[in-house]
């Protein structure tokens, strides 16, 4: 699929997933959500009917495959059906949130890579292009056949951090595990500061145990950063060992807030001074605390979905440094 050369109009469609988000990018793009009716039959199967029309269009279709998630990935590919049978010049799949990502190799026998299953789908389902937000596994990107474009909220996350005020000389960005080191010496350089690592042991799929911590943070402020806070264990642990080791204040950072199981509790009992998370997934009422807050990346996703659709590079929004 070559591309449009902003020769085609821009349409932005939204499903269900994450609506404010869709209309939020709408908005900074300056073109109204487009008309698609989704809903449910009597049995329970998604229901999609496109109320206007898409042929010869560049369609973007905004849908995060967050909790629930079967449903929120089924609808959007159905959606993506449907489009494809009504002709466009071309279906972008944006994907703030991509479902399953954590699934991206056989850890053990018998078990399945559902990443990549879910690539297969979307390009089966009629997606010629995709635009993801922080995957949790960068080489995901590898699984498709198709241009997937990877997008990095650090900017966004950074700019919000430096807002803080927080000094140099007091700062310390936490990693979580070894696995997290990239991503916090990153942020180290872009803010400052020292790092630490907490030596980390899972006991479970979901469950781990945080074992010592490499690094000084007696006295200081801490700040973690990840791509996701998902059941809240691996980042409480981390916070109670820095606790234990003199930490000051303590902040956190994470592009989804998927706030699963017990992770608001476990939040709302770690002392935790701010939460940062991005609207990438809608933030339920039951589990807005009142130390969340929420970064748009409506502006960066619009800016991105701009740039496809004009034919420019992705990359030039990114520094080396922001990823």
């Amino acid at each position: 699929m070559t591309g449009t050369g902003g020769t085609h109009k821009l349409k932005i469609f939204s499903g269900r997933a994450n609506r404010p988000l869709a209309e939020g990018i709408a908005k900074h793009l300056a073109v109204p959500l487009g008309n698609i009716n989704l809903g449910s039959f009597p049995d329970g199967e998604t229901m999609v009917r496109i109320d206007e029309d898409v042929r010869g269009r560049d369609v973007f279709v905004v849908q995060p495959t967050s909790p629930p998630v079967n449903q929120h990935l089924m609808e959007l590919l159905i959606m993506l059906d449907a489009f494809k049978r009504a002709s466009p010049a071309r279906v972008t799949a944006v994907i703030p949130y991509y479902g399953y990502a954590r699934q991206d190799r056989k850890d053990t026998g018998r078990v399945p890579i559902s990443a990549k299953l879910v690539a297969d789908l979307l390009t089966t389902a009629g997606a010629h292009r995709v635009l993801c937000l922080d995957l949790h596994a960068a080489q995901i990107q590898g699984f498709f056949n198709i241009p997937v474009d990877h997008l990095y909220a650090s900017n966004e996350i950074t700019a919000h951090v430096r807002s803080l005020g927080i000094p140099a000389n007091e700062l310390v960005v936490l990693s979580t595990d070894e696995g997290n080191v990239k991503k916090a010496l990153k942020y180290q350089g872009r803010l400052g500061g020292q790092i630490a690592v907490v030596d980390k042991r899972r006991s479970s799929a979901t469950e781990t145990t945080a074992a010592h911590l490499i690094g000084d943070v007696d006295g200081k402020t801490v700040v973690l950063f990840d791509d996701m806070i998902s059941t809240g264990s691996s980042m409480v642990k981390a916070i109670e060992i820095a606790r234990k080791h003199g930490a000051k204040r303590v902040f956190a950072c994470a592009t989804h807030g998927l706030l699963v199981d017990r992770a608001v509790n476990r939040l709302r009992d770690a002392g935790i001074e701010q939460i940062a998370i991005t609207d990438s997934i809608p933030l339920a009422a039951d589990k807005q605390l009142p130390n969340i807050k929420v970064i748009s990346v409506a502006a960066l996703l619009a800016n991105a979905i701009r740039r496809i659709h004009e034919d420019q590079s992705i990359s030039e929004l990114f520094t080396d440094d922001a990823r």
